[in-house]
């Protein structure tokens, strides 16, 4: 999938029938996805909870702070809605999805550590509570308590794939970090980054979702096929969000990505389409910490519009995912799919200058 332009994919008229009426009104689409596993998802919301009573008492405080802000739970809400589109939503798909948080958290807090970020979820980080050497040891804790619960499974098939996961998605922070301020890092290498540490969970939960209710091998390789891609989208919607979103709304630190020398989708861009001139003034103003100058450039259409340009980027490939359901039995799960879909591109959209 790794690529400099997104490959063109045929799209069948019902795929996006399915989507169109899915998202008509366009009323908090997102919302109105996660009510159909609403009950599941607050079991999954109480599980998570009760994970700190797990730990030793002298840092169950720590964990319950680690994992007590509640995001959007995008990649439970995947494992939950491939497990009903391919079958009866049970205890499996409950394990998964909390499995998967978990793993998602405990990265959450290491990167709020390579950051230096002070907020998230509108809430001190654990780094700027209580420090940078107990807050990696306390992401560390996570991953293994997740890879602890992964154990559980009678398929040992799917504890592996969650091991597996868990190593790519740490193999591509640490490529990332590895790349800082490179300015040979290409577009293709980026992609490849961002399905590694971000793609790659949310294939697995929508892999394993559809391999816990018993689909067959063609159907489980759609699903995470479409979990990679939303997974790849939602990753390029939050590095926009990282240099046209507001710190008030997100309820997080922003700007880190420039400040940390990680080059981002919008960033490669611009530099692709850049004159010799703009990209050496460019990466200046990088080098500098002129980060406000910085994101005014890609934002500019009058250079080569690099924000609306990765956007568009990302809503390509979640068009591209959910073409890849088309041959998916049709049910309200899969409908819930499209719908993710569109909730995305919404959240796209809205960050358009």
């Amino acid at each position: 999938m790794t690529r400099d332009k997104p490959p063109l994919y045929s799209a069948p008229v019902e795929t996006y029938a399915r989507a169109a009426a899915a998202t008509a009104p366009r009323v908090a689409t997102l919302t109105r996805v996660t009510q159909l596993v609403l009950p599941h998802l607050n079991e999954v919301d109480g599980r998570i909870t009760q994970q700190a009573a797990a730990f030793d008492p002298a840092i169950e405080g720590y964990v319950s702070y680690a994992i007590g802000g509640r995001g959007k739970r995008l990649r439970p809400v995947m494992a939950l809605l491939a497990g009903g589109a391919t079958g009866e939503i049970n205890s499996g798909h409950v394990d998964l999805a909390v499995i998967v948080e978990l793993i998602h958290l405990a990265t959450l807090v290491h990167d709020d550590i390579m950051d230096e970020a002070d907020r998230r979820r509108a809430q001190p980080t654990v780094n700027a509570r209580w420090g940078n050497s107990l807050s990696v040891l306390l992401g560390d804790c996570l991953f293994a308590h997740a890879l602890n619960l992964s154990s559980n499974f009678d398929n040992a098939e799917i504890s592996r794939a969650i091991a597996r996961t868990a190593s790519q998605v740490c193999s591509g922070e640490m490529i990332q970090t590895q790349r800082r301020f490179d300015l040979q890092l290409r577009v293709s290498d980026y992609l490849r980054i961002v399905e590694m540490k971000t793609g790659s969970l949310f294939a697995t939960a929508a892999e394993l979702g559809a391999t816990i209710s018993g689909a067959e091998t063609a159907v489980i390789q759609i699903l995470r096929q479409f979990g990679m891609r939303i997974g790849t989208a939602y990753q390029i919607y939050d590095d926009c969000l990282d240099l046209a979103g507001s710190e008030a709304a997100t309820g997080k630190t922003l700007g880190t990505d420039l400040r940390k020398g990680k080059f981002t989708l919008p960033v490669l861009t611009f530099l692709q389409g850049a004159s010799e001139f703009e990209r050496e003034r460019c990466s200046a103003l990088i080098v500098e910490g002129r980060c406000d100058e910085v994101t005014e450039l890609l934002k500019n259409g009058a250079t080569n519009g690099a924000l609306n340009s990765s956007i568009a980027t990302g809503t390509d490939l979640i068009r591209e995912a959910q073409a890849t359901l088309a041959s998916v039995p049709v049910n309200r799960y899969a409908d819930a799919l499209l719908m993710l879909g569109e909730a995305l591109a919404e959240m796209l959209d809205q960050l358009r200058v």
